[in-house]
């Protein structure tokens, strides 16, 4: 029987299949690239609130500690946006006259609470306690990022599975002493390099195995 196809068809059909894969992997890192940017992550983005609050300026400039606003993050998985009454306590007595505190004057005259937009929203299969990350060590900064040299809030980190798992597989590395935990500015002494390791024993946190079982996280 006579060829029905020119010899060289082979070598065009196998271009075709190596063009096809080099557009599937094309297309799949550039899938993997957007699932992993800010426009999906919410990373680095500045998130729109009904105040533009200044972490900078509060806890930067004037050092409130976060645990003045944020009363439950000891005693609860939940860390708690603070009520009006929380900005008032200061703002009764000072800028009292400025415009952009009109919504928070407005919000306590009316008894009206302000709708704050969330920054850091995990979603709802995570199991997260803010309390018991305080208390194992765990500084604000390692999740939030420096809140005090942030004019205007937004996600430090990308808040994927694959980075609380690097976390729970070493936790020694992000451990801090307890009194710590709301120093911003803290970093691991040089001239002790043991001393996330004996805080992991000293606070009793579990084996990386328990930390990275699914149930740990996914309840």
């Amino acid at each position: 029987m006579s060829q029905i196809f020119h010899r060289s068809t082979n070598i065009y059909s196998r271009l075709s299949i190596l063009a096809a894969l080099v557009v599937a992997a094309t297309v799949g890192g550039i899938v993997g690239m957007i699932h992993l940017s800010g426009y999906t992550t919410n990373q680095n983005m500045f998130v729109e609130q009904p105040i533009q609050f200044s972490h900078a300026h509060h806890v930067g400039g004037e050092g409130i500690d976060c645990r003045y606003c944020h009363t439950s993050v000891e005693e609860s998985a939940f860390a708690n946006i603070p009520p009006t009454k929380t900005c008032m306590n200061c703002h009764s007595q000072l800028w009292t006259n400025a415009p952009i505190l009109e919504p928070v004057r407005a919000s306590f005259r009316d008894n009206k609470p302000l709708h704050w937009t969330r920054v850091h929203d995990l979603p709802d299969f995570v199991y997260f306690n803010h309390s018991i990350h305080v208390r194992k060590g765990v500084g604000c900064a390692t999740c939030h990022g420096r809140v005090d040299k942030m004019p205007l809030m937004y996600q430090h980190a990308n808040l994927q599975m694959n980075w609380c798992i690097n976390c729970h597989r070493d936790p020694a590395q992000y451990v801090r002493p307890r009194e710590q935990v709301y120093n911003m500015a803290w970093e691991p002494p040089a001239d002790d390099p043991g001393l996330g390791a004996r805080l992991v024993k000293e606070y009793k946190i579990a084996s990386p195995a328990q930390l990275t079982s699914c149930s740990t996280c996914h309840r």
